[in-house]
């Protein structure tokens, strides 16, 4: 179907790109679409002494780490630390890490990263870990269907999408509790999509992107994203504040997985990968129906 027969018109309002898996997130005016996701999305991945990877789920700390992405180093910061420079394409050794089910291998990025973050996180034994490009990972074939989506580090899928509607109606109900309002940030998405309503994300089949060098872009939407509790950590403080998740529990619980309180939607990558993506442009997307 041509954009111009689409059911429903947005634009893209808003790009992030997550370097290390559960640290802060960059807000970019553009970004490369790879097999994967996004340029660079969750390449790296703290891991503990065993290789397990840790999030802010255990350590909201994690959400101060900033990251920094020049044209030969990626650059961490922290309150208190000295900057960490990490060369762009350098590894120091092979390792093994798991991502959930996942045991896979990767390079581990040496022992002055490893102290940094295990000084600043105050949790001795982490390293910090980069992605094999010769590793294969997939996403789950139950939601991905007929599309074999590969990923890095992320928990399970290439994108993440959002709107700001839905962003905009959480924090009006916790305006109306008294709340501050929150960004989208704490919510860890790829795109964000503005000029639609409140949850439509969830209803969508596919997504067009129109690019500006004319290329199109195709994303599938394939299963909700269940939130767990780190929407709960201000990203400014790492302080955590219950009231955020408990406000979209008592009106976003998703039958379409037994009940978990879900904000956004997963995605996988149908056509387009090689494109550059960029804020402002034009999606159409149709009505998913069954």
């Amino acid at each position: 179907m041509s954009t111009a027969h689409a059911d429903l018109q947005a634009r893209l309002s808003g790009l992030y790109v997550h370097p290390v898996k559960s640290c802060a997130g960059l807000a970019v005016t553009e970004a490369r679409l790879m097999d994967t996701g996004l340029d660079l999305d969750r390449a790296w991945m703290v891991v503990d002494a065993q290789g397990r990877f840790v999030t802010q789920r255990e350590l909201p700390r994690m959400a101060l780490v900033r990251p920094q992405l020049r044209a030969l180093d990626v650059v961490l910061r922290a309150p208190g630390m000295l900057a960490l420079h990490l060369g762009m394409n350098e590894v120091e050794s092979p390792t093994r890490v798991q991502v959930w089910g996942d045991e896979l291998a990767a390079w581990d990025m040496g022992q002055v990263a490893a102290q940094w973050l295990s000084d600043f996180l105050g949790r001795p034994g982490l390293r910090l870990a980069r992605f094999d490009p010769e590793v294969t990972r997939l996403a789950s074939r139950r939601w991905s269907g007929d599309i074999e989506a590969p990923i890095e580090f992320a928990d399970g899928f290439p994108l993440l999408l959002a709107s700001q509607a839905s962003l905009d109606e959480l924090n009006a109900r916790l305006g109306a509790a008294g709340h501050p309002p929150v960004g989208m940030e704490r919510f860890r998405p790829n795109l964000v999509l503005d000029g639609v309503s409140a949850q439509d994300e969830d209803r969508l089949a596919e997504l067009r992107i129109t690019t500006a060098e004319g290329r199109q872009v195709v994303l599938r939407p394939v299963k909700p994203c269940a939130r767990c509790p780190i929407p709960n950590v201000d990203p400014a403080s790492a302080a955590i504040h219950p009231e955020v998740l408990a406000t979209l529990s008592t009106y976003r619980a998703n039958p379409v997985l037994e009940g978990a309180v879900t904000f956004g939607m997963n995605c996988v990558i149908v056509q387009g990968a090689g494109a550059t993506l960029r804020v402002g442009d034009a999606v159409a997307a149709d009505w998913r129906f069954e």
